[in-house]
């Protein structure tokens, strides 16, 4: 054999030995640990009412941007041009695509949006907005859906082409059941995340930083290397779904009252944390996020901050890395960034592997839930951590609910992401 391929051969295996020594997956070796307090400022004064929690939920969010997920990118002027439309799924619904552009002289980056509604209900409907991995043409067997141009930049982690209407087969991990959606009056909004931020294989920190901040960081000044708050590529995922949501209040067909935000995995973390920043989305529903996103990083259980900054070094600031093996001296936790969704309605979806901490997700959830509970009157049903597809941890406003399975957006979670919409927008009424 090689000797260089002998050598990077031993690398690997180094390095799997050496990330299996750091996860942790025993609860008895969970170390206590204490979680700030969401309804209390970091000067110890305590929340008293609506206008104190606008200003402690900035708080937190400036900590988070500061410590995690670097700054926020600024609002951006977008404009709207039409690509094609037409009426699809045997007729019951009309696709539109619509590139949304953020110069008036359509130049530089642009995200191709696919919008997808039932065709025969007269008045604006709700809609469900996510970013999808693989492109809009793998949403849905239609020919006319354009394949997404940004795969094709070079790195990208899902660069290989995948066929067209692949996630629209039930028998995926991931399933896109947009008929069905449709059917329960939904409409859906969708866009490939390499539109806003390629996403480089985890190779080196190198490479990511070289592919990473591509496509919409263009938009923003250059990144500086003496700063530690850098914006992510999480961040401007989320940012994206924020731009979604300026897209859809011009949208006569939707209605931007009643949107719910989802995405599973790192883009739904992304959700999650556009969910954080941005108050008109009225129902936020990340799936099995894993590490960074829902679970209680202090847990140290599962994937942890020295996975999290040692695999994606383009998805977290710098100044995150100084709580690898750390973990007790965060001056915050995970479930300060649920609660910054108060009092809007918020559902938790996981699933049942090690590496995603499910455990901890419910943990974050009821450590959140006081904020519910001071300003929706209901937070998290005082239920033990549920089982599998047992709904019971599902409240008016907050939730929680785990399967078993594959990681990925299955039947189940989006029949949980409706049913809760549903009755969010009734409640709300």
């Amino acid at each position: 054999m090689n000797c260089k391929l002998i050598i990077t051969a031993l690398a690997a295996c180094a390095t799997m030995t050496l990330l299996a020594q750091e996860v942790n997956y025993d609860e008895s070796k969970v170390r206590p640990y204490t979680l700030e307090d969401p309804l209390r400022f970091v000067n110890g004064k305590k929340v008293k009412n609506l206008k104190d929690w606008d200003l402690r939920r900035q708080e937190i969010l400036d900590i988070f941007q500061k410590e995690m997920y670097g700054q926020m990118p600024p609002k951006s002027d977008v404009v709207l041009e039409k690509l094609e439309e037409g009426v699809t799924l045997a007729g019951f619904a009309l696709r539109r695509q619509v590139r949304m552009w953020f110069r008036a002289d359509k130049s530089g980056p642009f995200i191709d949006w696919l919008i997808v509604t039932p065709r025969h209900v007269k008045t604006p409907v709700p809609a469900i907005l996510l970013l999808n991995y693989c492109g809009n043409h793998t949403v849905m067997n239609d020919e006319q859906i354009l394949v997404t141009q940004s795969l094709d930049m070079p790195k990208n982690l899902f660069r290989e082409l995948k066929p067209r209407g692949t996630f629209a087969d039930a028998n995926q991990d991931t399933y896109f059941p947009v008929s069905m959606m449709l059917a329960r009056g939904y409409a859906l909004v969708t866009t490939c995340y390499c539109d806003i931020s390629p996403d480089p294989d985890p190779a080196t920190a190198e490479e990511q930083d070289k592919y990473a901040y591509q496509r919409c960081f263009e938009l923003w000044p250059p990144r500086d290397s003496n700063r530690d708050d850098n914006t992510t590529s999480l961040c401007a995922w989320a940012w994206g779904l924020m731009r979604g949501m300026d897209m859809i209040e011009q949208d006569s067909l939707l209605d931007a009252s009643r949107v719910i935000l989802t995405g599973y995995s790192r883009l739904g973390k992304a959700a999650l944390i556009a969910g954080a920043f941005d108050e008109r989305f009225p129902v936020v529903v990340p799936n099995q996020t894993g590490g960074g996103g829902v679970p209680l990083a202090k847990r140290n259980y599962g994937e942890n901050i020295t996975t999290e900054t040692r695999s994606f070094t383009h998805w977290y600031c710098k100044a995150y890395k100084k709580y690898a093996g750390h973990e007790d001296m965060m001056p915050f936790d995970q479930h300060l960034l649920l609660s910054c969704i108060a009092p809007r309605a918020l559902l938790v979806e996981g699933f049942d592997q090690p590496w995603f901490d499910t455990k901890g997700e419910f943990l974050a959830v009821q450590a959140a839930s006081p904020v519910w509970e001071k300003f929706c009157k209901t937070g998290l049903p005082k239920v033990e951590w549920p089982d599998d597809y047992d709904t019971s941890a599902i409240g008016p406003m907050l939730g929680y609910v785990r399967r078993s399975e594959k990681h990925g957006l299955s039947a189940f979670d989006w029949t949980w992401m409706m049913d809760f919409g549903d009755k969010v927008f009734k409640y709300r009424k």
